[in-house]
């Protein structure tokens, strides 16, 4: 358990001090594929509790793959700013949380307040496998836990500078599929409105920076991550697992026929 808390503790610790933090997208429940995504490198692998195909059972199976595998932390996209579904997702033993749609200031501290334990939030105990990452002293997860806002929609940009300063919210991760149709794009990757995609992104990593917080990026590739670390953003996400087998299996096709 030491070294599992050690791991946990020193990953809040870089990713508060904006170091680069780069990460995994995990949508489908398969845990041995997840048990070998985090024996990579990647300083966490996220499962995807939102859009992603797995249930809470898969979200723990998972997280219990990445601590098989030993390199990486687990994170949680959760479903909603809900006590229950965050409160779930920590007590699975993830390090730390991606909370979507959040639109005001309000917003983000009810999500600190869902994630930390009294005095600071009103998380329910109950650590039935997060004590074995961190611990059950309700004031080191507390330490470890660490909680990002997703800034994906017209009011959560307009308000991403208050949302940013919100005490407890440990940075801002842009949504850019959800982003783009906010700023008027007819479809989540419609380049027509590329530069108000970028004027939003330039906004969000603004305020990330001006309140010293991480600032978190979802990218397609690892090529889209490094563009986006050079500008300036101090964490991403790469892609996902069923996106990259149907790429992977589709340039195989391809090679086969001879079409490549």
């Amino acid at each position: 358990m030491e070294r599992s808390r050690e791991r946990v503790l020193d990953y809040a610790r870089r990713l508060r001090a904006r170091e680069t933090i780069l990460g995994y997208w995990v949508i489908i429940d398969s845990p041995a594929s997840t048990e070998r995504l985090a024996r990579l490198g990647y300083d966490y692998v996220c499962f995807d509790g939102q859009h992603g195909l797995l249930d809470y059972k898969g979200i723990l199976a998972g997280m219990t793959s990445v601590d098989a595998g030993g390199e990486s932390v687990g994170m949680v996209r959760v479903g909603a700013n809900d006590p229950f579904l965050i409160g779930q997702a920590l007590d699975s033993g993830a390090a730390g949380i991606i909370v979507p749609l959040v639109n005001t200031a309000e917003d983000a501290a009810r999500a600190v307040s869902f994630a930390k334990y009294p005095p600071l939030g009103i998380r329910s105990y109950g650590p039935m496998r997060s004590q074995l990452r961190i611990g059950p002293n309700p004031a080191d997860a507390n330490a470890a836990t660490v909680v990002l806002a997703m800034i994906e929609t017209p009011q959560g940009l307009a308000n991403v500078e208050a949302i940013a300063a919100t005490p407890g919210i440990d940075g801002l991760y842009i949504g850019p599929s959800d982003l783009r149709i906010s700023v008027g794009g007819a479809t989540s990757a419609d380049p027509a409105v590329d530069d108000a995609f970028e004027e939003a992104v330039a906004r969000v990593l603004r305020a990330a920076e001006s309140a010293g917080i991480a600032a978190g990026f979802h990218t397609p590739s690892g090529e889209v991550a490094a563009k986006r670390l050079a500008q300036g953003f101090t964490l991403a996400t790469v892609s996902s697992d069923l996106i990259h087998l149907e790429q992977a299996a589709t340039a195989h096709l391809k090679a086969a026929r001879g079409e490549g």
